[in-house]
């Protein structure tokens, strides 16, 4: 019986890295353990470990780097006696204009990514520094490029495209996409009749898209050239009319970095909210808050219209599917969302939808709706294993 090849993935924040050791072979995808570095930069931070039913967190003491939190997150498996890795496999939200596939990180890749930071300023570099830490530890442990934009390389040109001069499509200035990862997980799980369908996938979180999927073939999605754009998050305004950041830089004497910290840090539940970007939080307050009420009902109506806009884009839909950790705990969310869908066939099950049910949907619902809990980090283990040749 060949030995499972262990495999472990790195989801990297601009405070957090998060990761998870993999054993993978044909007939196995287990997880060896997870863990996370929180609040990176800040002296009261801390490092978590959970290795089956074992778990332990302690602070940092420290206000690590990525270089510290990596060295941390090595020697932490190592004396869990759990297993060498034998590859790294990284979340990257965007491999710029450049790159739209899965692949093995190599020198001229990480020079491509330097120059495709202007695509995710929030997120490579953070993503980058991991990367040269991961090497900087062990040198020749194989990386792995897992990106989000992978999963929506093929939507049309028609959808893709920005109402702007064509030389800026050369430059790259286009509809990426993003939660690929997750999209990507969600359609291995689906029963194959319903590849054959139209689907619309909701991953809702304090980052929120969907993505629209026609026989298997992804055709639009909502969020663009960042992980900004779309309908609103926790903290990030989604789309906005461009006359709006015209006002802010011509009138209010906002500069880029003032503008990119509105939009991507005091903006949607957070700010329409008054300062609360968790969906949990606010669902318990509306009754004493009426902020806290308009935030949610917002990011409802925004979502419901995101829902009729891509159903739209594939004449109807047969699926609709919510994940995340909003898309798959919140129940007043799903229902008030599907609330306003019943003209195109959605009908949900109000006990069920109450449950967290796998299907949530009535019997008679001519739309099946389905909660499906998301796994990212299989599906970067899953392709770091397969980039690999299966080690």
């Amino acid at each position: 019986m060949p030995t499972p090849a262990l495999i472990l993935c790195i989801n990297s924040g601009s405070s957090s890295l998060k990761f998870a050791l993999y054993a993978l072979d044909d007939a196995r995808e287990e997880v060896l353990a997870r863990g996370a570095v929180e609040n990176l930069g800040n002296p009261e931070g801390h490092i978590s470990l959970q290795v089956g039913a074992q778990a332990m967190r302690r602070p940092t003491g420290h206000a690590w780097d990525h270089h510290a939190a990596i060295g941390a997150m090595f020697e932490l498996l190592a004396a869990h006696r759990i297993g060498a890795p034998q590859a790294v496999g990284h979340r990257l939200v965007s491999g710029g204009p450049r790159h739209l596939r899965h692949a093995r990180i190599d020198p001229a890749f990480l020079r491509d990514l330097q120059a495709a930071i202007p695509f995710a300023p929030l997120h490579l570099p953070a993503a980058l520094d991991a990367i040269e830490a991961v090497g900087h530890h062990y040198r020749q442990l194989p990386q792995i490029a897992c990106l989000d934009t992978a999963f929506h390389a093929v939507i049309p040109e028609i959808a893709a495209r920005f109402a702007l001069p064509r030389p800026l499509w050369d430059e790259g200035l286009r509809k990426y996409g993003f939660h690929g990862l997750s999209y990507e997980y969600i359609m291995s799980v689906l029963p194959p009749a319903m590849h054959k369908g139209r689907v619309i996938m909701a991953h809702l979180g304090n980052g929120a898209s969907m993505a629209a999927v026609v026989n298997g073939r992804p055709i639009d999605t909502t969020m663009g050239l960042t992980p900004a754009g779309g309908f609103m998050m926790g903290t990030r305004s989604g789309d906005l009319d461009p006359g709006v950041l015209l006002y802010l830089l011509a009138h209010k004497g906002c500069d880029v970095s003032t503008i990119e910290d509105l939009v991507n840090h005091r903006a949607g539940l957070y700010g329409v909210s008054g300062g609360i970007a968790d969906m949990e939080t606010l669902l318990a307050e509306p009754a004493i808050n009426t902020y806290a009420s308009q935030a949610v009902d917002m990011f409802c109506y925004q979502a419901r219209k995101a829902v009729g806009a891509l159903a739209a884009a594939m004449n109807g839909i047969d699926t609709l599917i919510f994940t995340g950790g909003i898309g798959e705990h919140a129940a007043p969310v799903r229902a008030s969302i599907a609330e306003g869908l019943t003209h195109l066939g959605v009908l949900l099950d109000v006990d069920a939808n109450i449950r967290n049910a796998a299907v949530i949907s009535t019997a008679a619902s001519p739309v099946a709706v389905r909660v499906i809990p998301t796994h990212e980090d299989l599906m970067i283990a899953r392709h770091s294993h397969r980039l690999l040749g299966g080690l």
